[in-house]
C-alpha cells in the first residue's frame, strides 16, 4: 500500500500529458476536417439513404430537401439505374375449329395467322374423319418452321360439337385450358389474348400488324360484342329449355326441347352477342379456374340455352365486377348478315372488298372455302404465297411489303426463323389502330361497356311477342 502512494503523483502527471496530447490531436483534425472543400456526410443523409433501400421506399419516401451527392460523371454513368425495357410484343393463342371438310381450310387459315410467337390449337370436330386428324397432325409435323417452334398442336380426341348447343363453348373451354396448362404441370404457354375463330374464318391484316398495334393496348381488355338489350332473344332462346345430346352421346344428335319454360334469371343479368371473341389471359383464367363461383355457375345455366356461345362469355364479364370494365364491344369481325333479324351471314366475295378494308377490321366471315377472293386477301394484304406461310418480321429472309410482288415457286423467306420478336407492320396496322382508336374513344369505350337496359324495355319486347302469339 506504502509503495503505490508513493509512485501516484509520478503516475497522474504521466497520465494528464498523454490526455493533453489526445486532445490537442483532436482539435487539430477538427481544424483540417473544417478547412476542407468537400462536405461531411449528415446523420439525416444516412437515414435518407437507409429509407430509400426496396425495404423501406413504399412507406418512406426520400426527403426532398436533402442536396443531391455528388458523383463523377464517368460513376454516375455507370451507376444510373437502366431504362425500362419496352414491352415485348404480345402473343396470341389461336383456336381454330371445323368440323366435316374442314381440314384444308383450316391449314390455310393456319398458315395465314401463323406467326412463331404464338400459340395454336386446331380442332376439327368428331363430325371430321380420323384421317383429316392425321392428315392435319401430319402437315404439322412434316412442316420445318411449325415442328422447330412447336407451338401448333391438332387435338386428337376430338369434341363432338352441336350447332348452336352448349358443346360449342366446351370446346372453346376446353382450348383455353389446354392453352393455361401448357405441355403439362400447369406451366401454361406464355400469350396474352385467347382468340377463336372457324374454318370459315380469314385474317385481313398480317400478324405483325397485329402485335404492334396490339403492344399498345392494357393487356386486360377483353373484345366482345355485346349488348344486354337482347330482345326477342331472351323469350325463344333463354327461356326455352334445351338438350344437346352431344353432351352424352357418341354420335351427334339434334338439340330437343323441354315443354316447360322457365322464368329468366335474377343471379345475373343476361347479356349476348357475338359468338366470336379476343378474350385477356386474366379472363380466361378466371373462366377456367373460377375463384369465384360465377363462372361455373352461368355455364351451367347455359347448358340449357339455344346458341349458348352467343352469351355465355358476354354475361360472365359483364356480371364480374373485376372485368365488367374491361369489355370493349367490338368482336374484331367483318360479317355481312342478312336483312333482319340477322342470324345467318352472306359468304363474302370480291364484291366485299371495300366492306371489309373499310370496317379495319382484322378479320372477316363467312367465306367459301377457297373462295378466290382469298387469294386476293393473300396477295394484296397478306403477301402470302400458295402453300406459305404469311411472311413477317420474324422470317430469316427478306420480306418485302405486302401485294409489292408475287412470289415465284421456290423463293420463300420464311423458311427459318430469324428474329421472332421483331415486329414488320404494314398499312395493316395503320387500319387496325384507327378502329381501335374509335373503339377506345370518350365516346365508344366506357358509354357502350356492358350496359344494362331499362326493365321497362324487356317486358315491352315480351308484350310484344305476347301479343303475336
Amino acid at each position: 500500500m506504502d509503495h503505490a502512494a508513493a509512485h501516484s503523483p509520478r503516475a497522474t502527471a504521466i497520465d494528464l500529458r498523454w490526455l493533453l496530447s489526445v486532445v490537442a490531436g483532436g482539435l487539430f483534425a477538427l481544424f483540417i476536417i473544417a478547412a476542407s472543400p468537400v462536405p461531411f456526410p449528415s446523420a439525416s443523409l444516412f437515414l435518407s439513404q437507409q429509407q430509400t433501400s426496396p425495404a423501406h421506399a413504399a412507406s418512406s419516401p426520400r426527403p426532398k430537401d436533402l442536396p443531391p451527392l455528388f458523383v463523377d460523371a464517368a460513376l454516375s454513368a455507370q451507376a444510373r439505374p437502366l431504362e425500362p425495357a419496352a414491352p415485348s410484343p404480345p402473343r396470341f393463342a389461336y383456336l381454330i375449329s371445323g368440323s366435316a371438310g374442314d381440314a384444308g381450310m383450316l391449314r390455310r387459315c393456319l398458315l395465314a395467322l401463323y406467326h412463331p410467337r404464338n400459340h395454336y390449337i386446331l380442332h376439327l370436330d368428331a363430325e371430321a374423319p380420323d384421317s383429316d386428324r392425321a392428315e392435319l397432325a401430319a402437315f404439322v409435323a412434316a412442316h420445318p418452321v411449325l415442328a422447330a417452334a412447336r407451338n401448333v398442336r391438332v387435338v386428337e380426341k376430338a369434341n363432338l360439337v352441336t350447332y348452336r348447343g352448349p358443346t360449342m363453348v366446351t370446346t372453346t373451354l376446353h382450348a383455353a385450358a389446354a392453352f393455361l396448362w401448357g405441355e403439362g404441370r400447369g406451366r401454361g404457354a406464355d400469350w396474352d389474348w385467347f382468340i377463336n375463330l372457324s374454318a370459315s374464318d380469314y385474317p385481313l391484316v398480317t400478324q405483325d400488324d397485329m402485335m404492334d398495334v396490339f403492344s399498345e393496348l392494357p393487356r386486360d381488355l377483353n373484345f366482345l360484342d355485346h349488348t344486354s338489350d337482347i330482345g326477342w332473344k331472351a323469350f325463344a332462346r333463354a327461356m326455352p329449355v334445351i338438350i344437346d345430346p352431344a353432351l352424352y352421346m357418341k354420335k351427334k344428335g339434334d338439340l330437343f326441347w323441354i315443354p316447360q319454360k322457365r322464368e329468366l334469371p335474377t343471379a345475373f343479368k343476361l347479356f349476348g352477342g357475338s359468338a366470336w371473341m379476343v378474350l385477356s389471359r386474366p379472363f380466361v383464367e378466371y373462366l377456367i379456374w373460377g375463384w369465384d363461383n360465377l363462372p361455373r355457375t352461368v355455364l351451367m345455366y347455359y347448358a340449357n340455352f339455344i346458341s349458348s356461345p352467343e352469351g355465355y362469355f358476354h354475361t360472365v364479364a359483364c356480371n364480374a365486377d373485376e372485368f365488367r370494365n374491361t369489355t370493349v364491344n367490338h368482336d374484331l369481325h367483318y360479317i355481312a348478315w342478312d336483312n333482319p333479324p340477322m342470324q345467318h351471314p352472306h359468304l363474302l366475295t370480291h364484291a366485299d372488298w371495300d366492306g371489309m378494308l373499310g370496317s379495319a377490321a382484322p378479320f372477316a366471315r363467312k367465306f367459301r372455302r377457297n373462295d378466290p377472293v382469298l387469294d386476293r386477301i393473300d396477295a394484296e394484304l397478306l403477301s402470302r404465297g400458295p402453300g406459305s406461310l404469311a411472311p413477317g418480321g420474324w422470317c430469316a429472309g427478306e420480306v418485302r411489303p405486302a401485294g409489292s410482288y408475287n412470289r415465284t415457286e421456290g423463293e420463300d423467306p420464311c423458311k427459318a426463323v430469324g428474329n421472332a420478336a421483331f415486329v414488320r407492320s404494314g398499312p395493316g396496322a395503320e387500319r387496325l389502330r384507327s378502329l381501335m382508336t374509335s373503339l377506345l374513344s370518350e365516346e365508344n369505350f366506357r358509354p357502350k361497356q356492358c350496359i344494362v337496359v331499362e326493365e321497362r324495355n324487356v317486358q315491352k319486347n315480351r308484350t310484344e311477342i305476347d301479343g303475336r302469339a
